[in-house]
């Protein structure tokens, strides 16, 4: 497909403007000059070309097919193209069929129906007849409702919609699920290129994994950009991703609509935690993913990468004794206005952006270059009396970029057309940047105000032209973040104890029965629980509470009550037996008589732990803030399985109840270690059992400065 050496082109037409005339003079414009097959039975030849009646009067197979045909006609094309061994096909059209149609020929009757009417029989829809047809001829499609490729490094085009001539060729290889969005990056004017542009639409049987293994192979090809509403192929897209780490190549994503994740368990509630966006978030963590939020981030983002994949430094390293004590790593900013200034220092505090912490031989540096009252700060206003422009930036920012601890340097500047034909900035930039190997870019605050003569002088030479203070400082932070990455840390595949998965699965199958046996199955996995005895009386509740000890806390068991505390089943601090039976009496006339009698864990911080699985993905491990604080805030994050310690403290420094656990106000701090180790033995059980297992919940799993107990679960097996 993508290197096709012969392309027939049925709905081929020379009416001016028609679909068929602009897929006509787009592959025409192919600089890999494949043999072209015009295919439309309305005309002898068009603009000198011989024009064939039908894909069977071809002279042999085309190795691609492009279909710009109304989808009533497309299932007759591509059956065609299967029956002439035509090896692959861009579907254009949306492939819709009205409901009507989707049924044909008489009712089969049924046992014991032989007298019933006859009636239509459904068939498949025309997508999955299009896939099928597709799927047993071998035929591999772009599509359908997509805008079709093109492999810039090979030199082909395969559109029917008119796009720039050359095609912007450069280092990114773009899948996309939007046509709009395709065209769009195409046409941006960035100082990007790519190497293949995809539109791959509804993906019905060529999806995405397989354009970015394909773009892997292509040495030019050094970032990746998806933009994708939907998972498809997820084992493939693993591996795909998994080799773009291993290289240390960018994946810049855009997602959009319900992912498939959005279909996970909601019953408990790590799935609603999880949410739409899990599955995606979980396979960004994994494999260092640049998630970005709009198209805009995107530009940047992809632009930034272009310019500096080529000159990247060795990984940053952390801040050390010879840097200072409490210097910290990040990016410096030069800026003509003390206004704009502290607003790119607010943005970049609203956005996790770190600004580097000078030397003072930094500091001294600019304080000879600054006019008198300026501070030799980060970020750096240098505006005084204006006099010597270009030295006085381009000193600045060389400074900047001379400190151990700033990683990257930017102008922020507006970077306006000068009506008095200055150019001092661009020329500063320049200077600095042929005096370091560290990235250097520009930051404007308004993109309508760029002088496009200034920006394009500046990205022929190497310098990213960033549009605005938000999605520039985005891009940096992406940037900071892959220079930043470490490989992630091998982890065996769990070595499955035969007698442990023995116990599980018993425990698993006895789950519905009682909270207990949860809490036992969550203790296979090395995750502390606290003591649970079920009880189906007063008499055996009073038991249980003389062998665990008072204070105890009293929950309803009975099947079917998956929420305790919602169901006002839950009672706590529980201190003598007249209380314990006052208790039960309650909870067995409200709820029924199965009860867990409790041991009381000293209080902490509360996390909820849980598992969902995703449709596409397996299993999610889920963490975020527990007790009531679970529904009422937006705090949790999202990995896949198996995880080390290390990345389960990762997790926890992500969620905003990392400052209650780091010990807010004077409070001890909880213990790390019991809580990643929690968090990894969860993993594990996801590993061992995730075939078996719809969802889990730990809720709440209680953080003291000396341990980290599960006092209540919910698994819902599959």
């Amino acid at each position: 497909m993508l290197e096709a050496r012969s392309v027939a082109l049925v709905g081929a037409s020379k009416r001016p403007g028609s679909f068929g005339a602009r897929m006509v003079a787009e592959v025409a414009k192919s600089p890999a000059r494949p043999a072209i097959y015009l295919v439309n039975p309305r005309y002898p030849e068009i603009d000198g070309r011989r024009c064939y009646p039908s894909l069977a009067d071809l002279p042999g197979p085309a190795d691609l097919v492009l279909l710009g045909v109304p989808d009533a006609a497309v299932e007759d094309q591509l059956t065609m193209a299967a029956e002439q061994g035509c090896r692959s096909a861009v579907i254009f059209g949306n492939a819709h069929e009205d409901p009507a149609s989707e049924t044909a020929g008489p009712a089969r009757p049924g046992p014991g129906s032989a007298s019933a009417p006859p009636g239509p029989v459904p068939r498949p829809a025309l997508r999955q007849r299009l896939a099928s047809i597709a799927l047993a001829a071998g035929i591999q499609v772009c599509g359908a409702g997509c805008m079709g490729f093109a492999n810039v490094g090979y030199g082909l085009r395969a559109m029917g919609y008119v796009e720039p001539e050359p095609l912007p060729a450069g280092p990114v290889a773009l899948v996309t699920h939007s046509g709009s969005v395709f065209s769009a990056l195409l046409r941006t004017r960035r100082a990007f290129g790519f190497t293949l542009a995809v539109s791959s639409g509804q993906e019905l049987v060529t999806a995405a994994p397989s354009y970015l293994s394909y773009a892997l192979d292509q040495p030019e090809t050094k970032v990746l950009a998806l933009v994708l509403e939907a998972m498809r192929e997820p084992a493939m897209l693993r591996e795909v991703l998994a080799a773009a780490a291993q290289r240390d190549l960018p994946v810049v994503l855009l997602t959009a609509g319900n992912s498939a994740s959005g279909r996970a368990m909601v019953a408990a509630h790590s799935g609603a935690l999880a949410g739409s966006d899990g599955g995606w978030e979980a396979l960004a963590r994994a494999y260092g993913l640049h998630r970005v939020a709009d198209l805009a981030e995107m530009a940047d983002t992809l632009e930034l990468f272009s310019l500096r994949t080529s000159r990247r430094p060795s990984h940053r390293r952390a801040a050390d004794a010879t840097d200072g004590p409490g210097r910290v790593r990040g990016i410096g900013t030069v800026h003509d206005s003390g206004l704009e200034r502290a607003h790119a220092a607010d943005v970049a505090e609203e956005l996790g952006v770190p600004f580097a912490t000078l030397s003072e031989t930094t500091r001294g540096r600019l304080e000879d270059l600054l006019d008198p009252g300026l501070l030799p700060t980060n970020p750096l206003d240098v505006w005084g009396t204006g006099a010597s422009t270009r030295e006085l930036f381009a000193g600045s920012l060389t400074a900047l970029a001379q400190d151990d601890c700033v990683d990257a340097v930017a102008l922020a500047v507006d970077l306006v057309t000068e009506l008095d034909g200055d150019t001092s900035y661009q020329l500063a930039v320049l200077d600095a940047a042929a005096r370091t190997d560290k990235p250097v870019a520009v930051i404007s605050n308004l993109a309508s105000a760029i002088d496009h003569d200034a920006a394009a002088l500046l990205r022929r030479s190497g310098i990213p032209v960033l549009e605005s203070m938000r999605t520039g400082m985005l891009a940096l932070r992406h940037m900071l973040d892959w220079q930043d990455r470490r490989p992630a840390p091998a982890i065996a595949s769990p070595v499955r104890n035969a007698a442990r998965l023995g116990r599980a699965r018993k425990l698993l199958d006895q789950g519905s029965q009682t909270g207990a046996v949860q809490l036992a199955l969550l203790g296979e996995y090395g995750i502390a629980v606290a003591r649970a005895e079920r009880a189906g009386h007063a008499d055996e509740v009073l038991a249980a509470a003389a062998r665990i000890g008072y204070p105890v806390v009293l929950k309803t068991d009975q099947p079917g009550i998956a929420h305790k505390s919602d169901a006002g089943g839950v009672v706590l601090g529980v201190g003598s037996d007249a209380e314990l039976s006052a208790a039960y009496a309650d909870l067995a006339a409200r709820l029924g008589p199965a009860a867990l009698v409790c041991e009381t864990v000293p209080g902490g911080t509360e996390l909820a732990l849980g598992v969902v699985r995703d449709p596409d993905l397996g299993p999610l491990i889920v963490v975020g803030a527990g007790g009531i604080l679970v529904e009422l805030i937006a705090d949790r994050a999202v990995a896949l399985p198996p995880l080390t310690e290390e990345q389960a403290a990762e997790l926890l420094d992500e969620l905003k109840v990392s400052k209650l656990l780091a010990g807010a106000r004077g409070a001890a701090p909880a213990d790390l270690s019991a809580i990643a180790r929690a968090i990894t033995g969860l993993a594990e059980l996801a590993s061992e059992l995730g075939d078996d297992i719809d969802a889990i919940d730990i809720n709440p799993l209680i953080c003291g400065p000396h341990s980290a107990i599960a006092v209540d679960a919910l698994v819902i097996p599959r």
